[in-house]
């Protein structure tokens, strides 16, 4: 998740449709990011480059597992989500999905991991209600039947919550340091968590690490 910009489309006293909302996502630029937050569409602030590094590490990471687990599914970056409830329409930062999608598609009926790299502008409040966009993004996760994982990876510190969909409801695991292990075995992944944080500023390359200069020699 990212940080939200002060952009409110006034629609109809300031509310859409999801229906109203796609067309009108249609005619805006591909590198802008709107959401549909209880029927509000807000535009996004461009995310940090360690955001955008965690999501790349994450989507690798679970594309590398599921090319030998689940080789039907695919992770992705920034697909829209149908949701039962008409007033959102969320794009997680990274999602499981179906791996045969059509040419243009934007938005996807189902997903099976749905992850949010979060920040500390996300307590941005949802329009009408004294909640949070990340805790109420929690929620419409948790709800999608198809959706068997929940991530909530933080940006500023090494700390991973992890949701996984029991017989018992979701259980909650906060994983905390580089070495605490990161296992979804519904996607086949099994990982340190300091593996997400790969080129970040958390974890930054060491000199040893870096390409050498090639030599060259003259004749």
């Amino acid at each position: 998740m990212v940080a939200m910009d002060a952009t409110i489309i006034d629609h109809r006293a300031g509310r859409m449709s999801a229906a109203e909302f796609r067309a009108f996502q249609e005619k805006r630029p591909d590198h802008e990011r709107w959401e549909l937050l209880g029927g509000v569409a807000m535009m996004m602030t461009p995310p940090t480059l360690a955001h955008n590094q965690i999501a790349s590490n994450l989507q690798q990471l679970l594309n590398d597992a599921l090319e030998r687990h689940a080789p039907s599914w695919l992770a992705a970056q920034r697909p829209g989500l149908e949701l039962a409830s008409g007033d959102y329409t969320p794009e997680p930062d990274v999602a499981v999905i179906d791996a045969d999608f059509e040419e243009g598609q934007r938005f996807v009926q189902k997903a099976y991991l749905l992850a949010e790299i979060i920040s500390t502008t996300d307590d941005v409040a949802v329009p009408g209600t004294p909640r949070n966009w990340i805790d109420v993004k929690r929620d419409l996760y948790r709800a999608h039947v198809h959706c068997q994982a929940v991530l909530m990876v933080s940006q500023d510190c090494i700390k991973v919550e992890l949701e996984l969909k029991t017989a018992n409801g979701w259980v909650l695991s906060v994983l905390e340091g580089a070495s605490a292990e990161l296992s979804i075995l519904g996607c086949g992944l099994r990982c340190p968590i300091g593996a997400l944080y790969a080129r970040t500023p958390l974890a930054p390359r060491s000199a040893a690490s870096a390409p050498k200069p090639q030599s060259t020699t003259r004749a």
